[in-house]
């Protein structure tokens, strides 16, 4: 496999599942992290790696080095390998994803943006989500009538802050979440619950038409609930942890024991919260999205050049939420290409940084 981000969280688990099926990983992608990546290079023997800038090719204990997005692309053109793993944070994991589709590779996507951005032009047959959400919802179907996909956060930094501290939060507080360690992005990403509505734009491409929703359970122990027509509703419990989703996306065959089970005996109970408009504002976006998934690329866009003025304390924190709503408001075009969702990102991240 290919394996892009190798050096974060999902990029790690994936490792590990590689590990335990004796999965060859013909090259590796990392951001900044060379040190880990060394790590990897030792363990995983790849054949090519790719790094984000050239002035580190020199620290990497590799002869086959190389830098940059077209690097990357090269790569998955090149490689003999089947399966991409799309663990790249932000949109700059688009064209990796777009160029895996076209070379016939299967792409085990947890690049959000791909979808959010560009899911009217994506080939979804060939996307295998390892998303825990989107994993849970697949998990979950059935040759029944659905009713409504129902996904679950945790709620982020600020689930229980006092609503009037929220402006004056720090990008330190923002990374305390409650239940695990994440990447810097997505962790500001749950607080402002951007990156559930992100995962909701993404169910909708995977899943097609139909009810989506969110709730809050505290314990991030159920990922997905799907209510059926015939008012039966089930639940996918499993310990948060990437190792499942990656598994099967490794093997869909998959009858091995990854995770220890949930013993409820232990949980105790469980705690559920409606998703507040007034804690999350960019919760108001969320029906507008559903019914027009492709203006998914504007938030996107706007909330990449939010979130980098709010860790240079340009704004407040609920400034972001805010610059997002207005980007959406200002913008009223669609793309109906590929090369039109490049345009437009660009001119939607050109508007915010004027403001």
């Amino acid at each position: 496999m290919i394996l892009l981000g190798s050096t974060g969280s999902i990029g790690v688990n994936t490792l590990k599942v590689a590990k335990k099926f004796n999965i060859k990983v013909e090259a590796l992608v990392c951001g900044k992290n060379i040190k880990l990546l060394n790590e990897q290079i030792l363990e995983y023997q790849p054949k090519v790696v790719v790094v984000a800038d050239a002035k580190d090719i020199k620290n990497v204990n590799h002869k086959n080095v190389f830098s940059g997005q077209d690097a990357i692309l090269e790569v998955i053109k090149d490689a003999q390998s089947e399966l991409v793993v799309n663990a790249l944070v932000g949109f700059l994991g688009l064209r990796p994803t777009l160029t895996a589709i076209d070379a016939g590779k299967k792409v085990a996507l947890a690049n959000k943006e791909s979808l959010v951005a560009c899911g009217a032009f994506i080939d979804v047959s060939k996307i295998q989500p390892i998303d825990s959400e989107h994993f849970g919802l697949w998990y979950l179907m059935q040759d029944r009538p659905v009713q409504k996909m129902i996904i679950t956060a945790s709620g982020g930094a600020f689930r229980d802050w006092d609503i009037k501290k929220l402006q004056n939060a720090s990008l330190a507080d923002t990374q305390k979440h409650p239940n695990w360690s994440m990447g810097q992005k997505i962790t500001i990403d749950s607080a402002t619950m951007v990156n559930k509505i992100f995962e909701l734009l993404e169910a909708r491409w995977l899943f097609g038409e139909g009810q989506y929703d969110a709730i809050i359970e505290t314990k991030s122990l159920i990922h997905a609930l799907i209510d059926f027509k015939d008012g039966s509703t089930t639940a996918h419990f499993a310990h948060a942890s990437m190792q499942l989703p990656i598994a099967y996306a490794l093997d869909e065959q998959m009858d091995e024991q990854i995770l220890k089970h949930v013993n409820l005996l232990e949980v105790g109970n469980l705690e559920f919260r409606q998703i507040d408009k007034n804690r999350y504002p960019i919760w108001e976006l969320k029906e507008e999205l559903l019914k027009n998934p492709i203006k998914g690329l504007i938030v996107n866009a706007a909330n990449e050049v939010a979130i980098e003025k709010f860790i240079n304390k340009e704004i407040g924190f609920m400034d972001i939420s805010k610059m997002i709503m207005d980007a959406f408001e200002s913008f009223i075009q669609i793309p109906h290409s590929v090369d039109d969702v490049f345009a437009l990102d660009k001119e939607v991240r050109e508007f915010m940084k004027g403001k």
